[in-house]
Order: C-alpha cells, then structure tokens, then sequence
C-alpha cells in the first residue's frame, strides 16, 4: 500500500524539497500541501493522507491547533501527524503529542530519518524520534504538570492495566521497540503487541506516543534529571 502524506509548512521551498524526497520512494507519495494548518485540515480531510508533516509555527491556525483539529475528528481517526521543529527544544513539542500528534522530528533530520518518520507513522509501531526525544518529553512533562504532581485522575487511569500491562507500559515509555521488549520480558513480540493494543483501547490512546505521554502525566514513569 501506498501511504498518502501531506506537507504543512508555510516555507514552499522546504515543501519542495520533502515533495521530492517523499515521492522518491516507491511506497508513498505527496497527496497535497498547506501553507497553514486550517488549510492542512482541509487538505488532509479532502485527500484521505495516512501521515501529515506538520509545521509547529505556521501563521494564522499553527500546526498544535491544526493537530487538535485532525486528532479529535472522528473521521480522520486513522490519520498520523508528525510534528516539523527548527530547534531541537520546542515548548510545543509535548503539548502537539498532549494533543494526538505521533511525534516530532527536527527540520534538520537526515533524509532517511524523515522517510522512516512517516513509515513508522503510517504503521502506527513506535514514537517517532531522535535519541533526544525521550529526554525532551520527560522535561517538558517535569516542567508543564502540575505543581503538586500527577494527578490522582491521570494516576487512576491505569488502574483498568493489568500488572503485565503497566509493565510494558513502562517499557514502551523507555523507547522500546515491541521486539526489544518481548526479549526484555522474554515473551513473544506478538504477546508484547496484544499488552500493548490492550493499553492503547483501555487509556483511550491513539498510538504509542499517547502512551508515553500518559506514562509521565500519570506518575508511572518518573522524568530522569542529568
């Protein structure tokens, strides 16, 4: 299958530049463009796109709105938004995942990290990242909770987990991959795979970048301080 990916970024030649790379590849192709994120709405919406490459700051309605938009409407469910940042440290960057974006990746990533960004979207296996990402969303969690720490509803949230359930949680908060942990827990990848969609359908989470973001917010996994 084809994954269908649309550009939204108010800089047209960067577009250029990702349409070129994108339709290089024999397994997606660009679908439509945005300069802004209500027109990425649309775009998104009229052309069926799998994965969008969302720009943070965009005039008028930025990617963070545009992202809220495409994550809560029903109809496009099935769509993932990764994040585009010019700096590696972004503020937006955990609100954009608060708000059912799959991940984010910087401007400045090398071409076979994006095009493996949207496959990795589009199969909706892993959070998307650079080694720093982890790093960042535990910081950025640290800093934006709230002052008394996790709340008791976030916390309660994952009392409907079974054991085995918060301790994949656990380890898909780490980064690892659905093989990683099957050898880590010494079970079956597809064992790891069932724990995890149980999770996701349990938090009502859309993919595993929800479940990152739900680990930190709700106490389970605690932001590491260097």
């Amino acid at each position: 299958m084809t994954i269908r990916v649309v550009l939204a970024d108010d800089q047209a030649l960067l577009r250029s530049a990702f349409r070129v790379l994108v339709d290089s590849e024999p397994d997606m192709e660009v679908v439509g463009e945005a300069s802004d994120g209500a027109e990425a709405v649309t775009v998104t919406r009229d052309e069926r796109a799998d994965v969008v490459l969302m720009d943070i700051r965009m005039p008028g309605t930025d990617g963070l709105a545009a992202t809220r938009l495409i994550t809560a409407d029903p109809g496009l469910s099935h769509v993932r938004v990764v994040m585009l940042t010019t700096f590696e440290v972004d503020e937006y960057v955990v609100q954009s995942l608060r708000a059912g974006a799959s991940g984010f990746l910087g401007k400045g990533a090398e071409p076979e990290e994006l095009l493996s960004a949207i496959r990795i979207a589009a199969g909706g296996e892993a959070l998307l990242s650079p080694a720093a990402t982890k790093g960042l969303i535990a910081r950025f969690l640290a800093q934006g909770g709230d002052d008394e720490g996790p709340g008791v509803a976030r916390s309660a949230r994952l009392d409907a987990l079974t054991g085995r359930e918060r301790e994949v949680l656990v380890q898909v908060a780490a980064g690892l991959s659905n093989d990683e942990i099957a050898e880590r827990l010494e079970v079956s990848p597809l064992t790891v795979k069932t724990h995890v969609n149980r999770a996701m359908a349990k938090l009502g989470a859309r993919d595993r970048a929800q479940l990152v973001v739900i680990a930190y917010e709700s106490g389970l996994v605690r932001p590491r301080v260097d």
